[in-house]
Protein backbone atom coordinates (compact mmCIF):
# COMPACT_ATOMS: atom_id res chain seq x y z
CA UNK A 1 0.00 0.00 0.00
CA UNK A 2 1.10 3.39 -0.85
CA UNK A 3 0.18 6.90 0.30
CA UNK A 4 0.00 9.88 -2.05
CA UNK A 5 -0.18 13.30 -0.81
CA UNK A 6 -1.06 16.29 -3.10
CA UNK A 7 -2.45 19.84 -2.34
CA UNK A 8 -4.97 19.63 -5.09
CA UNK A 9 -6.75 15.70 -5.76
CA UNK A 10 -9.08 15.22 -8.70
CA UNK A 11 -11.32 11.99 -8.94
CA UNK A 12 -12.46 11.80 -12.28
CA UNK A 13 -10.71 12.21 -16.09
CA UNK A 14 -13.24 13.43 -18.58
CA UNK A 15 -13.14 17.29 -19.91
CA UNK A 16 -14.01 18.62 -16.43
CA UNK A 17 -11.61 16.51 -14.57
CA UNK A 18 -8.51 17.18 -17.31
CA UNK A 19 -9.52 21.12 -17.59
CA UNK A 20 -9.25 21.23 -13.46
CA UNK A 21 -5.58 19.51 -13.18
CA UNK A 22 -4.67 21.71 -16.28
CA UNK A 23 -5.35 25.02 -14.33
CA UNK A 24 -4.61 23.49 -11.04
CA UNK A 25 -1.29 22.75 -12.51
CA UNK A 26 -0.50 25.61 -13.87
CA UNK A 27 -1.37 27.27 -10.42
CA UNK A 28 1.57 25.29 -8.73
CA UNK A 29 -0.72 22.70 -6.61
CA UNK A 30 0.49 19.35 -8.15
CA UNK A 31 -2.64 17.65 -8.74
CA UNK A 32 -2.86 14.00 -8.38
CA UNK A 33 -5.46 12.94 -10.62
CA UNK A 34 -7.01 9.41 -10.17
CA UNK A 35 -8.92 8.46 -13.23
CA UNK A 36 -11.52 6.05 -12.52
CA UNK A 37 -13.00 3.05 -13.63
CA UNK A 38 -13.51 4.90 -17.51
CA UNK A 39 -10.03 6.88 -17.75
CA UNK A 40 -11.35 9.69 -20.32
CA UNK A 41 -14.77 9.74 -19.61
CA UNK A 42 -17.78 9.56 -21.75
CA UNK A 43 -15.96 11.46 -25.08
CA UNK A 44 -13.70 7.85 -25.10
CA UNK A 45 -17.25 6.14 -26.41
CA UNK A 46 -17.60 8.84 -29.00
CA UNK A 47 -16.71 8.99 -32.63
CA UNK A 48 -17.27 12.65 -34.36
CA UNK A 49 -17.30 15.68 -32.14
CA UNK A 50 -18.11 18.44 -34.32
CA UNK A 51 -19.04 20.98 -31.92
CA UNK A 52 -15.87 21.41 -29.80
CA UNK A 53 -14.55 24.91 -30.24
CA UNK A 54 -11.29 24.90 -31.33
CA UNK A 55 -11.65 22.42 -34.49
CA UNK A 56 -13.06 23.48 -37.91
CA UNK A 57 -13.02 19.53 -38.64
CA UNK A 58 -14.83 16.78 -36.94
CA UNK A 59 -12.72 15.11 -34.59
CA UNK A 60 -12.41 11.59 -32.31
CA UNK A 61 -13.54 11.60 -28.72
CA UNK A 62 -10.85 9.66 -27.87
CA UNK A 63 -8.16 11.93 -29.48
CA UNK A 64 -9.47 14.73 -28.23
CA UNK A 65 -9.25 13.07 -24.64
CA UNK A 66 -5.71 12.22 -25.10
CA UNK A 67 -4.67 15.61 -25.88
CA UNK A 68 -6.12 16.81 -23.37
CA UNK A 69 -4.41 14.22 -21.19
CA UNK A 70 -0.93 14.83 -22.37
CA UNK A 71 -1.57 18.68 -21.79
CA UNK A 72 -2.54 17.91 -17.67
CA UNK A 73 0.73 15.67 -17.95
CA UNK A 74 2.85 18.13 -19.56
CA UNK A 75 1.96 20.73 -16.56
CA UNK A 76 2.56 18.71 -13.92
CA UNK A 77 -0.56 16.47 -13.00
CA UNK A 78 0.30 13.05 -11.92
CA UNK A 79 -2.13 10.92 -13.61
CA UNK A 80 -2.79 7.77 -11.80
CA UNK A 81 -4.49 4.50 -13.36
CA UNK A 82 -7.32 3.40 -10.27
CA UNK A 83 -10.67 3.16 -9.19
CA UNK A 84 -11.66 4.62 -5.79
CA UNK A 85 -13.84 2.48 -3.57
CA UNK A 86 -14.02 4.78 -0.23
CA UNK A 87 -13.66 7.92 0.71
CA UNK A 88 -13.25 9.90 3.94
CA UNK A 89 -14.11 13.75 4.18
CA UNK A 90 -14.63 13.89 7.38
CA UNK A 91 -11.64 15.96 8.12
CA UNK A 92 -8.07 16.97 5.97
CA UNK A 93 -6.77 16.07 4.31
CA UNK A 94 -9.25 14.23 2.23
CA UNK A 95 -8.52 10.97 1.78
CA UNK A 96 -9.52 8.25 -1.01
CA UNK A 97 -8.89 4.94 -0.83
CA UNK A 98 -8.21 2.81 -4.27
CA UNK A 99 -9.56 -0.89 -4.84
CA UNK A 100 -5.89 -2.07 -4.51
CA UNK A 101 -5.65 -0.59 -0.99
CA UNK A 102 -3.57 2.63 -2.52
CA UNK A 103 -4.05 5.86 -0.39
CA UNK A 104 -4.69 8.75 -1.83
CA UNK A 105 -4.89 12.76 0.05
CA UNK A 106 -5.45 16.11 -0.77
CA UNK A 107 -5.46 19.46 0.49
CA UNK A 108 -8.32 20.22 -1.50
CA UNK A 109 -10.70 17.22 -3.45
CA UNK A 110 -12.00 18.04 -7.14
CA UNK A 111 -14.98 15.20 -7.48
CA UNK A 112 -15.35 15.21 -11.43
CA UNK A 113 -16.87 11.72 -12.02
CA UNK A 114 -19.20 12.58 -14.68
CA UNK A 115 -22.85 11.08 -15.59
CA UNK A 116 -23.61 7.92 -17.44
CA UNK A 117 -26.80 8.14 -19.98
CA UNK A 118 -29.53 5.48 -19.20
CA UNK A 119 -30.01 3.36 -21.96
CA UNK A 120 -32.67 0.43 -22.73
CA UNK A 121 -30.33 -2.33 -22.46
CA UNK A 122 -31.32 -3.84 -26.21
CA UNK A 123 -28.86 -5.71 -27.89
CA UNK A 124 -30.28 -4.00 -31.17
CA UNK A 125 -29.24 -0.76 -29.40
CA UNK A 126 -25.61 -1.82 -28.32
CA UNK A 127 -25.01 -2.49 -31.79
CA UNK A 128 -26.05 0.53 -33.79
CA UNK A 129 -24.89 3.19 -30.97
CA UNK A 130 -22.76 5.55 -32.79
CA UNK A 131 -24.73 4.29 -36.05
CA UNK A 132 -27.72 5.99 -35.72
CA UNK A 133 -28.36 5.40 -32.17
CA UNK A 134 -27.42 8.30 -29.88
CA UNK A 135 -28.40 9.34 -26.47
CA UNK A 136 -27.68 13.25 -27.05
CA UNK A 137 -29.47 15.27 -29.64
CA UNK A 138 -27.66 18.18 -28.38
CA UNK A 139 -24.15 16.31 -29.18
CA UNK A 140 -25.48 14.43 -32.47
CA UNK A 141 -28.74 16.22 -34.01
CA UNK A 142 -27.14 17.95 -36.22
CA UNK A 143 -25.75 15.34 -37.85
CA UNK A 144 -29.74 14.20 -38.66
CA UNK A 145 -30.03 17.56 -40.64
CA UNK A 146 -33.32 17.16 -42.77
CA UNK A 147 -33.83 12.94 -41.53
CA UNK A 148 -36.58 11.78 -40.01
CA UNK A 149 -35.58 10.93 -36.34
CA UNK A 150 -37.37 9.66 -33.22
CA UNK A 151 -36.89 10.47 -29.77
CA UNK A 152 -37.54 7.69 -26.87
CA UNK A 153 -39.00 8.92 -23.43
CA UNK A 154 -41.54 11.40 -21.70
CA UNK A 155 -39.87 13.57 -19.30
CA UNK A 156 -38.23 16.71 -19.67
CA UNK A 157 -35.54 15.43 -20.93
CA UNK A 158 -37.35 13.33 -24.02
CA UNK A 159 -39.33 16.83 -24.82
CA UNK A 160 -36.45 19.06 -24.91
CA UNK A 161 -34.69 16.83 -27.20
CA UNK A 162 -37.52 16.18 -29.35
CA UNK A 163 -37.52 20.04 -29.49
CA UNK A 164 -33.99 20.64 -30.14
CA UNK A 165 -34.23 18.39 -33.04
CA UNK A 166 -36.96 20.23 -34.78
CA UNK A 167 -33.79 22.96 -35.95
CA UNK A 168 -32.39 19.93 -37.71
CA UNK A 169 -35.34 17.62 -38.79
CA UNK A 170 -38.67 18.37 -40.29
CA UNK A 171 -40.28 15.27 -39.02
CA UNK A 172 -39.70 14.33 -34.84
CA UNK A 173 -41.44 10.95 -33.30
CA UNK A 174 -41.75 10.80 -29.82
CA UNK A 175 -42.05 7.87 -29.11
CA UNK A 176 -43.35 6.80 -25.11
CA UNK A 177 -44.54 3.69 -23.73
CA UNK A 178 -47.78 5.49 -21.56
CA UNK A 179 -50.60 7.53 -22.41
CA UNK A 180 -49.23 11.12 -21.34
CA UNK A 181 -46.16 12.56 -20.30
CA UNK A 182 -44.57 13.07 -17.08
CA UNK A 183 -42.63 16.34 -18.31
CA UNK A 184 -43.29 19.91 -16.79
CA UNK A 185 -46.80 21.19 -18.33
CA UNK A 186 -44.96 24.28 -20.17
CA UNK A 187 -43.08 21.82 -22.23
CA UNK A 188 -45.80 19.20 -22.97
CA UNK A 189 -47.84 22.50 -24.45
CA UNK A 190 -44.91 23.43 -26.42
CA UNK A 191 -44.61 19.92 -27.90
CA UNK A 192 -48.16 19.69 -28.94
CA UNK A 193 -47.95 22.57 -30.44
CA UNK A 194 -45.14 22.07 -32.92
CA UNK A 195 -46.53 20.82 -36.31
CA UNK A 196 -43.05 19.12 -36.65
CA UNK A 197 -43.54 16.49 -33.89
CA UNK A 198 -46.15 13.46 -33.78
CA UNK A 199 -46.34 11.87 -30.73
CA UNK A 200 -46.84 7.65 -30.33
CA UNK A 201 -48.88 6.77 -27.07
CA UNK A 202 -48.35 3.54 -25.76
CA UNK A 203 -45.25 2.12 -27.37
CA UNK A 204 -42.21 0.10 -25.87
CA UNK A 205 -39.02 -0.38 -28.46
CA UNK A 206 -38.70 -3.85 -28.99
CA UNK A 207 -35.60 -3.50 -31.38
CA UNK A 208 -33.44 -1.38 -33.59
CA UNK A 209 -33.48 -2.40 -37.31
CA UNK A 210 -29.73 -2.36 -38.95
CA UNK A 211 -29.61 -1.89 -42.37
CA UNK A 212 -26.51 -3.60 -43.15
CA UNK A 213 -23.26 -2.50 -44.44
CA UNK A 214 -22.84 1.16 -43.87
CA UNK A 215 -26.28 2.08 -43.64
CA UNK A 216 -26.83 2.16 -39.69
CA UNK A 217 -30.24 2.68 -38.25
CA UNK A 218 -33.38 2.16 -40.88
CA UNK A 219 -36.20 2.08 -38.84
CA UNK A 220 -37.21 1.00 -34.30
CA UNK A 221 -39.80 -1.75 -34.41
CA UNK A 222 -42.11 -1.51 -31.79
CA UNK A 223 -44.81 -2.98 -29.55
CA UNK A 224 -48.40 -1.51 -28.36
CA UNK A 225 -47.87 -1.53 -24.54
CA UNK A 226 -51.80 -2.24 -24.48
CA UNK A 227 -52.67 -4.10 -27.68
CA UNK A 228 -49.23 -6.03 -27.63
CA UNK A 229 -49.82 -5.44 -31.45
CA UNK A 230 -46.37 -4.91 -33.44
CA UNK A 231 -45.43 -2.00 -35.84
CA UNK A 232 -42.34 -0.61 -37.39
CA UNK A 233 -41.42 3.56 -37.57
CA UNK A 234 -38.96 3.89 -40.45
CA UNK A 235 -36.42 6.65 -38.85
CA UNK A 236 -32.67 7.27 -39.36
CA UNK A 237 -31.95 8.58 -35.89
CA UNK A 238 -33.20 7.26 -32.80
CA UNK A 239 -32.34 9.43 -29.42
CA UNK A 240 -32.81 7.32 -26.25
CA UNK A 241 -33.92 9.98 -23.48
CA UNK A 242 -34.55 8.29 -20.24
CA UNK A 243 -32.32 10.23 -18.23
CA UNK A 244 -28.88 9.83 -16.52
CA UNK A 245 -26.83 8.26 -13.57
CA UNK A 246 -24.78 10.31 -11.82
CA UNK A 247 -21.62 8.63 -10.41
CA UNK A 248 -22.38 9.51 -7.06
CA UNK A 249 -22.83 6.32 -5.57
CA UNK A 250 -19.27 6.74 -3.43
CA UNK A 251 -20.43 10.30 -2.18
CA UNK A 252 -23.75 9.71 -0.41
CA UNK A 253 -23.94 10.34 2.86
CA UNK A 254 -20.59 12.28 2.97
CA UNK A 255 -21.91 15.08 0.45
CA UNK A 256 -25.22 16.65 -0.24
CA UNK A 257 -27.07 15.47 -3.01
CA UNK A 258 -30.20 16.79 -4.87
CA UNK A 259 -33.48 14.96 -5.68
CA UNK A 260 -31.49 13.30 -8.67
CA UNK A 261 -28.65 12.43 -6.90
CA UNK A 262 -26.36 14.92 -8.28
CA UNK A 263 -23.89 16.28 -6.45
CA UNK A 264 -25.19 19.85 -4.91
CA UNK A 265 -23.10 22.96 -5.02
CA UNK A 266 -23.66 26.42 -4.49
CA UNK A 267 -25.30 28.63 -7.17
CA UNK A 268 -22.57 30.02 -9.50
CA UNK A 269 -19.62 27.82 -8.16
CA UNK A 270 -18.55 24.45 -7.68
CA UNK A 271 -18.20 24.25 -3.76
CA UNK A 272 -20.03 21.43 -2.04
CA UNK A 273 -21.67 21.84 1.00
CA UNK A 274 -18.27 20.27 2.34
CA UNK A 275 -15.93 23.27 3.02
CA UNK A 276 -12.54 22.30 0.69
CA UNK A 277 -14.16 19.76 -1.88
CA UNK A 278 -15.19 20.91 -5.08
CA UNK A 279 -17.91 19.10 -7.80
CA UNK A 280 -17.58 19.93 -11.48
CA UNK A 281 -18.58 18.84 -14.74
CA UNK A 282 -21.53 16.01 -15.20
CA UNK A 283 -21.65 14.69 -11.51
CA UNK A 284 -23.57 18.16 -10.49
CA UNK A 285 -24.86 19.32 -13.98
CA UNK A 286 -27.78 17.61 -15.49
CA UNK A 287 -29.01 20.71 -17.75
CA UNK A 288 -26.07 20.92 -20.16
CA UNK A 289 -23.74 18.12 -20.17
CA UNK A 290 -21.38 19.08 -22.57
CA UNK A 291 -17.64 18.89 -23.30
CA UNK A 292 -17.40 22.11 -23.36
CA UNK A 293 -19.11 22.65 -20.19
CA UNK A 294 -17.44 20.13 -18.22
CA UNK A 295 -14.37 21.45 -19.13
CA UNK A 296 -15.74 24.94 -18.47
CA UNK A 297 -16.55 24.06 -14.47
CA UNK A 298 -13.31 22.15 -14.11
CA UNK A 299 -11.65 25.17 -14.91
CA UNK A 300 -14.25 26.67 -11.99
CA UNK A 301 -13.25 24.14 -9.66
CA UNK A 302 -9.83 24.67 -9.76
CA UNK A 303 -10.57 28.54 -9.72
CA UNK A 304 -12.66 27.86 -6.47
CA UNK A 305 -9.39 25.38 -5.21
CA UNK A 306 -6.87 27.74 -5.39
CA UNK A 307 -8.80 30.30 -3.83
CA UNK A 308 -9.90 28.18 -0.72
CA UNK A 309 -6.39 27.07 -0.27
CA UNK A 310 -5.08 30.89 -0.69
CA UNK A 311 -7.65 31.64 2.40
CA UNK A 312 -6.65 28.64 4.62
CA UNK A 313 -3.05 29.60 4.55
CA UNK A 314 -4.09 33.38 5.06
CA UNK A 315 -6.06 32.60 8.31
CA UNK A 316 -3.49 30.41 9.32
CA UNK A 317 -0.66 32.52 9.01
CA UNK A 318 -2.88 34.92 10.81
CA UNK A 319 -3.37 33.00 13.77
CA UNK A 320 0.04 32.37 13.91
CA UNK A 321 1.62 35.79 14.02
Amino acid sequence: MTTYTTRMLILGSGPAGLSAAIYGARAGMKPILVQGIQPGGQLMTTTDVENYPGFADVIQGPWLMEQMQKQAEHVGTQLMYDTVVEVDLTQRPFRLIGDGGDVYEGDVLVIATGAQAKWLGLDSEDALKGKGVSACATCDGFFYRGKKVAVIGGGNTAVEEALYLTNHSPDVTLIHRRDSLRAERILQERLFAHKGVTVLWNKEVDQFVDGGGTAGLVAIDLIDTVTGEKSRLDTEGGFVAIGHHPATELFRGHLKLDEDHYIWTETGSTRTNVPGVFACGDVMDKVYRQAVTAAGTGCMAALDAERFLAEMEFELAEAAE
